[in-house]
């Protein structure tokens, strides 16, 4: 199988991690070794509810058994699509009550940029540096990161860079801007929350130039930050609401929300303004309606942050300079890339998966499954902390 892998799929890079799965289960992967591995990652957020959930499982074998794809996004009424969208409504500011389902992230950022140009009759797009959105060609046409972007130049034009947390950069801002687009929580870059009331600024400039907010919640939404999105933290709304990641409990999906009057601009002049095959699957949807019932019918996000403090309270170690981020999306700091590559791969072979960051190479990503327990949490801080202190003898 290993010799397959290298073979047959192609890689993102030269070194994958190449962990041969058996099977996974809660917070736990298994290998077709046997070892079980702990996961401080949960695919990268994606398993809000952890591996296999059993309300999540049990939704996709119901739909399995109904039916799978019938038709195009948008043209047949299949209950699961539209129980999903209703219950964001429910569970969402009222102006955001309209939600088209995409397949991916990256897609429904794709989305999001159009009908922000559609609704204003304008083309400039501003975005953050560092910021990462996706690796389509116009979610990389606002990506904050150059040296990854000039082997695939040119890009979507008028799309120009600001400072994340730079209060002057707001006045670039103006009445030719068509949107600003921001991570709530800055992901890539090293999971930086915004701070002195900078999103309520960037709100306040947006307002005042009919410029549309679109905030990226594809890693922080979904509980992860100890609300269902992490925007009502920090007291604002935005005009469109992108999601993806943690939504499906594992299964591919994405989404972007505005209200009624702005997504309808889709739907004319001309039709068909964004289209999608397999956007809106009812097996995928019904997985990510299970996740988002089980989400907002328990206590499951209120939890986060107190497991939040329990991570904060056992990662303590000469070695963690800083802890970033909230809830469960975490990022424990080190000093050099080279350390922290050390500790990822010693976790690894010990049976804890951590992973990277994509722009802060000094990061240890820890955003396990929202349903991880409390000693679970013990048990991998305590592998870590070994970890970490046979780097540090080294």
């Amino acid at each position: 199988m290993t010799e397959d892998f290298y073979k047959y799929q192609a890689q993102t890079t030269p070194h994958p991690l190449a962990l041969e799965i058996s099977h996974a289960e809660g917070s736990y992967i298994y290998d077709t070794s046997g070892k079980k591995h702990l996961d401080f990652v949960a695919g990268v957020s994606a398993c809000t509810l952890g591996h296999c959930h059993p309300r999540v499982v049990s939704a996709i074998k119901n739909q399995v058994d109904k039916y799978l794809h019938v038709m195009v996004y948008g043209e047949y009424i299949q209950q699961p699509a539209v129980e999903l969208a209703k219950l964001l409504a429910e569970n969402l500011p009222k102006n955001l009550n309209t939600t088209y389902l995409v397949n991916s992230g990256t897609e429904a950022i794709e989305g999001a940029l159009k009908l922000a140009r559609r609704a204003t009759g304008r083309t400039q797009i501003l975005y953050a540096n560092n910021a990462y959105h996706g690796n389509t060609m116009g979610s990389m046409s606002v990506m904050g990161f150059e040296e990854r972007k000039n082997a695939f130049q040119p890009l979507v034009p008028d799309c120009f860079p600001i400072t994340f947390n730079n209060e002057a950069d707001l006045q670039k801002i103006t009445s030719e801007t068509a949107a600003i687009i921001l991570e709530t929580i800055q992901g890539s870059a090293g999971f930086i929350q915004p701070e002195n009331d900078y999103l309520k600024k960037v709100r306040q400039r947006c307002d005042e130039t009919g410029t549309l907010l679109i905030l990226d919640e594809i890693q922080p939404g979904f509980g992860r930050t100890g609300k269902l999105f992490a925007f009502e933290h920090f007291g604002i709304v935005p005009d469109i609401l992108v999601m993806g990641k943690g939504m499906g409990g594992g299964l591919p999906i994405g989404a972007f929300t505005a209200s009624h009057n702005v997504m309808s601009l889709l739907q004319n002049n001309p039709k068909l303004g964004h289209i999608t095959t397999f956007g809106g699957n009812p097996v995928i949807a019904a997985a990510a309606l299970a996740t988002l019932q089980e989400l907002t019918e328990t206590d499951i996000i209120q939890q986060t942050l107190e497991k939040e403090k329990l991570f904060r309270k056992l990662l303590k170690h000469p070695m963690i300079k800083e802890i970033r981020g909230r809830g469960l999306m975490l990022a424990a700091m080190l000093e050099t890339p080279e350390i922290a590559s050390e500790v990822i791969l010693a976790c690894k072979d010990r049976g804890l998966i951590l992973f990277w960051l994509l722009f802060e190479g000094r990061a240890l990503r820890i955003t396990p499954p929202l349903t991880i327990s409390n000693d679970e949490i013990a048990e991998g801080c305590n592998m870590l902390q070994n970890v970490l202190n046979r780097c540090k003898r080294q």
